[in-house]
């Protein structure tokens, strides 16, 4: 409705289905299926949310320590997909099991609902060299235009998240896009961890809405030296980054960023 004036018409919506992460592993000499999380994503590189999700949340260090991954289950709307994953481990890869008994249920707004406390979101992040990299600002200014051209499904729904990787040129490396922001920065690291890239000491990130703790938290287990952001960080976010020596700059936009962590990776 515009001007009193009504208007039918179809519109294009974010699609966003429950995927339902399981994991592999011997027990008792028999291979059993644990259900360890249910996360509302936009469904496509369910392989690398996957897997990005068990590496940041410290369960998986190595891809070495994967076996395979893949669909199985109930089919999804889109019948091509199905809309659960089984991670099945390497023969002796030990995990963790204290920490799946955490309930994982996420929802696609926020990634750390349904974690027992703060405590328990550090996951075994180290602290950053601060002489990894020097960023000219002017990298930092040309990136959000360089990630909203890229967003093809934001640009026929206007309704989901980004995160984009890029080198310390400014070139975009790669993109994922999803209803919750968490999913689409771990589809991300997902797919560089499963490529052995890790950790990624040369990269910067920058997310399409705010900079939220569990970003921080995700990026500083991939080792990613700058974070930037569309829009504002929150307490716990800044707090992070500077506990960590992480770079975290938020409000990338209009030719301006706030620098709120990290100054010295940042040359004028």
């Amino acid at each position: 409705m515009a001007h009193g004036e009504q208007h039918e018409f179809d519109d294009l919506l974010a699609v966003e289905e429950p995927l339902e992460i399981r994991l592999g592993l011997e027990q008792g000499g028999k291979l059993v299926h644990r259900a360890i999380s249910i996360t509302m994503r936009t469904p496509g590189h369910d392989i690398e949310l996957a897997a990005g999700f068990l590496f940041t949340e410290g369960i998986l260090q190595y891809c070495e320590q994967v076996e395979t991954i893949r669909h199985c289950g109930r089919p999804s709307k889109d019948k091509n997909l199905q809309n659960t994953v089984v991670v099945e481990l390497a023969s002796g890869t030990n995990v963790d099991l204290k920490r799946l008994e955490r309930n994982f249920y996420t929802t696609s707004s926020c990634g750390v609902c349904g974690k027992s406390s703060i405590e328990a979101l550090h996951t075994g992040a180290k602290k950053l060299s601060s002489d990894n990299i020097l960023l000219p600002a002017s990298v930092i200014r040309s990136l959000p235009e360089k990630l909203r051209k890229s967003q093809s499904v934001f640009e026929r729904t206007g309704g989901l998240h980004a995160s984009g990787l890029f080198d310390v040129e400014g070139e975009l490396e790669l993109l994922r896009e999803d209803v919750g922001r968490h999913n689409a920065l771990d589809k991300v690291i997902g797919e560089k961890f499963l490529a052995g890239a890790m950790p990624l000491r040369d990269r910067v990130l920058l997310v399409s809405g705010r900079a939220s703790f569990e970003l921080v938290q995700k990026a500083l287990m991939a080792g990613i030296p700058v974070l930037a952001a569309v829009g504002a960080p929150s307490s716990l976010a800044v707090e992070l980054s500077k506990e960590f020596g992480m770079t975290l700059v938020g409000f990338v936009r209009d030719d301006r960023f706030n620098i709120y962590s990290g100054r010295k990776r940042i040359a004028f």
